[in-house]
C-alpha cells in the first residue's frame, strides 16, 4: 500500500507508467473509473481481446476478467447456439467484470457484417454487396446498421467488427466472392459505410471500419488469414480508391478502425499494415486524423509468419500504434501470452510509456462509451 499512496489522484497515467519501468506498482489515478492500483499485467490487459472455444467460457477466461487483465472478448459461430444462449454468456462475463478492479464495461464483440458473414442469427440478412447494388444504398445501409446494432444489444454485445469498407476490383475476387464489399465504386462504399456506422452507433454499439488501408485489390487467392499478401497498388490509387471511404467514416465518428495484415509497398514495403507505424500513425492518424481506437485483425493470421510468436507480434503491433490486440485463436492462452509480452515490454522500456498511456486511455474511453 505504501507505493500506492505515494501517487496523488492528480497524477497522470504517463507519470505512473514511468514508475512501471522501475518495477513499481502503478496507481490508476488517471482513470476516473477506479482508484485501485493497476499492475503492469493489468495495464497490458487493457489492450487485449480474448477468445475461447465452444459454447462455455472457460474458468481461465473468467479469472482473467476478474483480475482486470482483459479488455474484452470476441465471439465466433462456435460460441453461439442462439441469442438466448450467448446473452447468458455475456451476462456471465459482465458479472465477472463487476469483480474486477477495472470498472469500465468489457468490450464484447463479433463480426456481424451481414449476408454470409454473420455470427449471430438474424439481422442484417442483406450483404454489403446487395446494399451497394440496391436502388438506395444509403437507406439500405442505415437499415442494416440499425438491425445489426439491435441484434448485438439483444445478445449483450457492444462492438461490431463491421462495416467492411474495402473497395473490390473484380467480380469474384477476395472480397466479392463473399459479398463483403459494398461496391467497386469508392463513392458508393463511402456513402453506404457512413450510413451503416451512423445508424448502428445510434443503437449504442460501436462500429469498426475495416480493413485499413484496404483489401479491395486482393485477388481470390490473396488471403491474409492463410499467407503473406502484398498489394502493389500505387499510393495515388490507395488514397483515391482504397482509403476513399475512411474520411466519411471518421466524420461519422466511427469508434474503431481495424487494419489489414497485407503489406503495402507504397506505404511500407517491410511490414504488414497493422505492424507499420507508417500506416497506423502517419497515414491513418496523421493524414486522415483518426483519433479513435485501432484494433488489429487476428493475431494468429498466416500473413504474420515471419514476425515472430504471439508475444512478439503483440509488442510490434502495439509499438506500431495498435491500441487493441485481437487474440482470436479460440485459446485463452494466446491472450495470456500477449498480455505478458506487453507487460514485459512496458516494464523494460521497449514500449514507450506515454504511447502506452494514450492507448490505454483510448480503450478505456471506448469501454465507457461504446
Amino acid at each position: 500500500m505504501t507505493s500506492r499512496r505515494r501517487f496523488s489522484r492528480v497524477l497522470t497515467l504517463t507519470a505512473a507508467l514511468a514508475a512501471v519501468a522501475l518495477g513499481t506498482t502503478v496507481s490508476s489515478a488517471a482513470s476516473q473509473a477506479t482508484e485501485e492500483a493497476l499492475s503492469p499485467q493489468q495495464l497490458a490487459g487493457q489492450r487485449v481481446i480474448y477468445s475461447y472455444p465452444g459454447l462455455t467460457p472457460p474458468a481461465a477466461l473468467l479469472d482473467r476478467i476478474k483480475a482486470g487483465q482483459a479488455a474484452g472478448v470476441i465471439f465466433f459461430r462456435e460460441n453461439i447456439s442462439s441469442i438466448a444462449q450467448i446473452a447468458s454468456v455475456t451476462a456471465q462475463l459482465k458479472k465477472a467484470a463487476a469483480q474486477s478492479p477495472v470498472r469500465e464495461p468489457l468490450l464484447l464483440m463479433t463480426d456481424q457484417e451481414g449476408g454470409q458473414v454473420r455470427r449471430l442469427p438474424g439481422a442484417p440478412a442483406i450483404s454489403e454487396e446487395e446494399i451497394g447494388n440496391s436502388a438506395d444504398p444509403a437507406g439500405q445501409a442505415r437499415a442494416a446498421g440499425t438491425g445489426a446494432g439491435k441484434n448485438l444489444v439483444s445478445a449483450g454485445m457492444n462492438v461490431n467488427l463491421a462495416p467492411v469498407l474495402d473497395v473490390f476490383r473484380q467480380p469474384g475476387d477476395f472480397l466479392d466472392r463473399y459479398q463483403r464489399s459494398y461496391s467497386m465504386d469508392p463513392r458508393v462504399a463511402s456513402t453506404a459505410g457512413q450510413a451503416f456506422i451512423t445508424a448502428q452507433q445510434q443503437t449504442g454499439v460501436a462500429a469498426t471500419a475495416k480493413h485499413f488501408p484496404g483489401l479491395g485489390s486482393a485477388t481470390t487467392s490473396q488471403d491474409t488469414d492463410a499467407a503473406p499478401v502484398t498489394l502493389t497498388a500505387p499510393l495515388s490509387t490507395l488514397r483515391s480508391v482504397d482509403e476513399y471511404p475512411y474520411p466519411a467514416a471518421i466524420s461519422a465518428g466511427v469508434k474503431l478502425v481495424m487494419t489489414s495484415w497485407a503489406v503495402y509497398p507504397a506505404l511500407d514495403a517491410d511490414h504488414p499494415a497493422g505492424l507499420s507505424p507508417a500506416v497506423v500513425q502517419q497515414e491513418l492518424r496523421g493524414r486522415l486524423g483518426f483519433q479513435g481506437v485501432t484494433i488489429t485483425d487476428a493475431l494468429e493470421a498466416g500473413a504474420l509468419g515471419a514476425f515472430g510468436d504471439t508475444g512478439q507480434r503483440a509488442v510490434t503491433a502495439a509499438g506500431a500504434g495498435m491500441d487493441l490486440i485481437l487474440c482470436s485463436a479460440r485459446d485463452t492462452g494466446q491472450g495470456d501470452t500477449a498480455v505478458t509480452a506487453l507487460a514485459n515490454a512496458l516494464q523494460s522500456g521497449q514500449l514507450d510509456p506515454a504511447a502506452f498511456d494514450s492507448a490505454v486511455q483510448r480503450v478505456r474511453g471506448l469501454r465507457q462509451n461504446p
